[in-house]
């Protein structure tokens, strides 16, 4: 005889899933146990079960395999919920089992009792409760068959009387891989092809849905001679080595992307859902294409839609492609984007406020001469490893992460790029780091977002997962001082009062470095990445620095300038 925890565990074990997170105790007793005596497995225990959500999210991303979490009786599962609302917004095949009290208690507002399936069910796609034993595996069948099959989050709850129930040996799950690649309808592509070859301008966008189809995208860029907008996602795989792409458009872009979407004729949208309608251009002819086809039209008006895969579409579509011999409109928004990249490179120089320009401009938003954060981007950018996997918490870390790191050779890119959650680099880089220890992992912490789950530094100590924790520290939170300034609003609310935290990081068993001055900045970085265990790399940076929209409107402008003279006036009268 068997139970339904050793069951449970087996088949997860069986299925290629290799670590479970989570907090131990109560109704999950019985399954932890049977993680004890299952080698294949490691069970990674950390201190809030907001952590082991994203952690185990990220090694689904990472890896193609269900990511697997766990929280106990009531608050333990609650605490999983904004690490599964990432996986949903991410769609991450991802499967969450949850303690309830014994099968007797449900409904009687037990000690800790939580209705579990009303609480998850808008971030899962398939949830429910365990009631008999006989109900098994049947259930776990059908929560990872359903995780797979909708890329989202199942929740399987288990009362701690029904873990250690008897079950046949026989008892045996059939996970089923039921997602296959969408072929295009040809008449789609057919008629895409027409409306292309008719453009004279054409423009990109393309998304983490194109991410396996680099050779089929750069052979679509060349025939339309077209520049190719990224959105973040698709950095990864699709950055390095593309002479067509013009970096990002939206809150981290610059205005190359914008004038790309500005001056084309036909917009092509390959494997994007990309959130922001203000950035889109208005009154241009726009093709979509998409495996889901609930998303084709949801965020600009869609004169074509396409369901199908990214590399069988475009593979499918280039052959009818007429060679554009007219280039002018690929050429003008690379002089733009190969301009605006110099600009910024030069605040990536660490001796840049040195310079005449420099001494000028740091009067204005740098007068305390503190550290830019393009410089830590930048040389974390020449130092990590090609084959590094990147996190990068939601905010300003992510705007210097995509201006200045390039998704080079193997590197790997993981962020709340959807769900838009604080606090997510550090976790994130846990579950990457348990994959394959041996691998780098570098995680762009904002200060505000790593002190939220800070005690899960120690869980990188106690695990031995060496990661490399670069954390910003400018005392604030950064974007939402940015959007109160564009507001008008005087900063409020935004300062935060830091400790050192490489000492922290020192208390808690990591190697604490801590950088003040430009001139060490290049050598700590370097000290990071070659230390062998993980490292906290706590660097003071300037909190005025300002990332501004490519898209601004003169009322922000105009906002910004208001809020800093009020900031100014307020700090006059305060002192």
């Amino acid at each position: 005889m068997s139970t339904v925890a050793s069951m449970v565990i087996k088949a997860l074990a069986d299925m290629g899933v290799r670590t479970i997170w989570g907090v131990v105790g109560d109704a999950l007793n019985p399954l932890t146990d049977a993680i004890r005596t299952e080698d294949r497995l490691e069970w990674i225990g950390v201190r809030h079960e907001e952590a082991a959500a994203f952690a185990a999210g990220a090694q689904s991303q990472l890896t193609g395999t269900i990511g697997v979490c766990m929280g106990t009786v009531g608050p333990g599962s609650i605490h999983l919920l904004n690490g599964l609302y990432d996986a949903k917004k991410s769609r991450t095949p991802m499967l969450a089992i949850c303690g309830q009290v014994p099968g007797g208690e449900i409904g009687s507002d037990y000690f800790q009792e939580v209705n579990n399936d009303l609480l998850f069910s808008d971030v899962a796609v398939f949830t429910h409760t365990v009631t008999s034993a006989a109900q098994m595996p049947y259930l776990l069948e059908q929560a990872v068959n359903t995780a797979r099959a909708r890329r989202g989050v199942a929740v399987l709850s288990i009362p701690g009387d029904i873990g250690g129930t008897d079950l046949p040996n026989d008892a045996v799950p059939n996970f089923v891989d039921v997602e296959q690649p969408a072929t295009p309808h040809p008449e789609a592509i057919h008629t895409a092809a027409q409306m292309l070859n008719d453009a004279a301008k054409v423009t990109m966008l393309v998304g983490m849905g194109a991410r396996g189809a680099k050779n089929e995208v750069l052979a679509v860029a060349e025939r339309l001679a077209a520049p190719m907008v990224l959105t973040l996602k698709a950095k990864e795989g699709l950055e390095d080595g593309n002479r067509f792409q013009v970096g990002q458009a939206g809150l981290i872009g610059n205005p190359a992307a914008q004038h790309a979407f500005d001056t084309c004729d036909v917009l092509l949208m390959v494997g994007t859902d990309f959130p922001y309608r203000d950035s889109y251009p208005a009154g241009k002819t726009t093709i979509q294409i998409d495996s889901n086809g609930a998303v084709i039209g949801r965020r600009t008006n869609v004169s074509l839609g396409v369901v199908g895969d990214s590399k069988l579409s475009l593979e499918a579509l280039a052959p009818l492609l007429e060679a554009k011999k007219d280039t002018t409109h690929l050429d003008s928004t690379h002089e733009k984007y190969q301009a605006w990249r110099q600009r910024h490179l030069k605040l990536a120089d660490p001796g840049y406020d040195a310079t005449w320009v420099g001494r000028v401009r740091t009067m204005v938003d740098n007068p305390g001469a503190m550290i830019r954060p393009e410089a830590v981007a930048a040389a974390v950018d020449r130092h990590a490893p090609d084959d590094a996997v990147f996190t990068s918490d939601t905010g300003m870390p992510t705007v210097w992460l995509a201006r200045h790191v390039t998704m080079r050779g193997q590197r790997r890119l993981l962020g709340s790029f959807n769900l838009g959650s604080m606090a997510n680099a550090m976790p994130q880089a846990l579950g990457a780091s348990a994959v394959d220890r041996t691998r780098p992992v570098v995680a762009f912490c904002g200060d505000g977002g790593l002190t939220m789950l800070m005690g899960d530094l120690l869980t990188t100590v106690a695990y031995r997962l060496p990661v490399k924790l670069v954390v910003f520290n400018n005392g604030r939170l950064g974007m939402v001082k940015l959007e109160q300034e564009q507001g008008g609003l005087p900063e409020f609310g935004t300062i935060l009062d830091n400790p050192d935290l490489a000492q922290v990081g020192r208390a808690c068993g990591l190697h604490g470095i801590r950088v003040e001055d430009g001139d060490a900045l290049d050598a700590a970085v370097q000290e990071a990445m070659a230390h062998p265990g993980p490292v906290l790399l706590d660097v003071v940076t300037n909190p005025e620095e300002v990332s501004i929209p490519p898209k601004t409107s003169a009322g922000q402008a105009w906002g910004f300038a208001i809020a800093k003279i009020r900031e100014s006036l307020t700090s006059n009268g305060d002192s």
